[in-house]
């Protein structure tokens, strides 16, 4: 129970009592780890069509293999953020991150051979799975209370706009392909050969961007706290709050790594009093993939397709969904701390629910075309207002000082272990039960997510991460 001497205390967060410029300057530093994490999760999609022609790709299961492979290092990179950056700090393994962002695009669009595609992609996965689960903590461990929210959506804003970024880029990219244009047009084309390679390699520039910015921020001042560096943790305090409420954010991250009797050990993520919050991040993070929002990105060239869009048509439709993505994060970044993260997340499940129960009805009915395209677009804008932000919100908050690292990593990595199954089962679920009979096992699933969000998700918006460890962690 929270006394009314810590809520008094909180308070001065609440206020606005803060560095703006500086928060938001570090901040978004940090959110070019989610831009370029959105950028190279989604490139493939537009790159689809074509790689698969260069590498004669016909079975399902080299195509999910090709969609899905990235996942794989995905997992990796997440796992390991989780001891490396407790033992190395966040800062230098966002500097990693940028670094294997910036090789593995140039080497995927070099690629001649579908092995050599395969390792770059797992590559770059790594670098995904080290940002999707440290910039987001970073992020949430140098925000005031009262902004957190918003902070933290920041870095998913940043996620769209790089997969806007990569929907643009695919579209200008490729030549218009001619109506009839059989396999072998397509792989002899200048799409089949060079385009879908330079859709990869462009992602070296911002990612070169975020390895430079990157040597500028400082460490998180709870790593240093939790590192025994209390001078330098201090020091970032004060940077962000000023010198006297600095010292307050300063006791009580000290009284919760007091309180949990120092370093941290990966056992005490199965003591039953952590337990149960380890498990509300691992199930949210996995229902937020599993919602099977993400098809609609990897797979959209199929999705449309199968609506009655030609591949020029499919292309531009993706840009139109990426324009979408974008609005609704904005939204978002305002509603979290209005809100909170409770009624956006049961407005995501219930209303992705409904959308895939009538995309599903449109496909089973013949429903083609714009209708469809509406559709993909209502969905889309519920899940960007709603799961694809407040999950990374909770799951950044929800997780002890003490075990923050290593926890949002198993999280993380659940999440990308669902994200793997997702799409590497989606060419199987779409050939037996058809579109139709696809998106109603997305629809199920998120009438689940439902129950478990009204019965497990506590609100956590306007509160001091040590606050809600005091909450949650009892």
């Amino acid at each position: 129970m929270i006394t009314a001497t810590a809520s008094a205390q909180d308070s001065s967060a609440l206020s606005g009592d803060y560095n703006r410029s500086y928060v938001w300057m570090i901040s978004i530093v940090a959110a070019f780890g989610g831009l370029l994490f959105g950028y190279d999760f989604v490139v493939i999609g537009g790159a689809k069509p074509f790689y698969e022609k260069f590498f004669a790709l016909t079975d399902p299961g080299q195509q999910g293999w090709a969609m899905s492979c990235a996942l794989i290092g995905c997992l990796f990179g997440a796992l390991f953020a989780g001891t490396a950056s407790d033992r190395f700090g966040r800062k230098k393994l966002l500097i990693l991150a940028a670094l294997l962002f910036t090789i593995s695009s140039v080497f995927t669009g070099l690629a001649q051979t579908f092995t050599a595609f395969v390792i770059w992609r797992i590559v770059g996965g790594v670098a995904i799975g080290l940002a999707s689960s440290l910039s987001p903590l970073y992020i949430a461990e140098v925000s005031p209370a009262a902004v957190r929210g918003r902070m933290v959506a920041l870095n998913q804003f940043t996620v769209v706009i790089g997969i806007l970024l990569a929907q643009i880029v695919n579209w200008m990219i490729a030549e218009p392909v001619p109506a009839g244009a059989t396999a072998y047009d397509i792989l002899q084309s200048w799409n089949g050969q060079h385009g879908w390679r330079w859709m990869f390699g462009v992602t070296a520039v911002p990612s070169l961007l975020f390895l430079v910015t990157s040597f500028f921020i400082p460490e998180s001042p709870r790593w240093f706290a939790k590192r025994g560096m209390q001078k330098e943790s201090d020091q970032v305090l004060e940077r962000i709050f000023g010198a006297t409420e600095s010292e307050r954010v300063s006791r009580e991250i000290r009284a919760t790594l007091n309180d949990d009797g120092g370093g941290m050990q990966w056992r005490a993520l199965f003591e039953p009093r952590l337990l149960r919050v380890l498990v509300l991040g691992v199930v949210l993070a996995i229902f937020q993939q599993w919602c099977g929002i993400n098809v609609i990105f990897n797979y959209a060239d199929e999705i449309f397709s199968n609506a009655g869009y030609a591949v020029s048509d499919i292309l531009f439709n993706i840009v139109i969904t990426g324009i979408v993505n974008v609005l609704f994060s904005i939204l978002a970044m305002v509603l979290v701390d209005r809100w909170g993260r409770r009624p956006l997340m049961i407005f995501g499940a219930a209303s992705l629910a409904v959308c895939y129960a009538v995309l599903g009805a449109c496909y089973a009915f013949g429903i083609h075309g714009p209708v469809v395209l509406a559709l993909v677009l209502v969905a889309i804008a519920c899940y960007a207002v709603s799961l694809a932000p407040v999950v990374w919100v909770v799951i950044s908050e929800i997780f002890p000082n003490r075990i923050r690292g290593a926890a949002t990593s198993v999280a993380v990595g659940a999440l990308w272990v669902g994200c793997f199954v997702l799409t590497f089962t989606f060419p199987y679920l779409n050939r037996s039960l058809g579109a139709a009979g696809t998106f109603w096992v997305y629809g199920a699933i998120c009438v689940l997510g439902l129950f478990f969000v009204l019965a497990k998700l506590p609100e956590t918006k306007g509160k001091s991460l040590e606050q809600i460890e005091t909450e949650l962690a009892q």
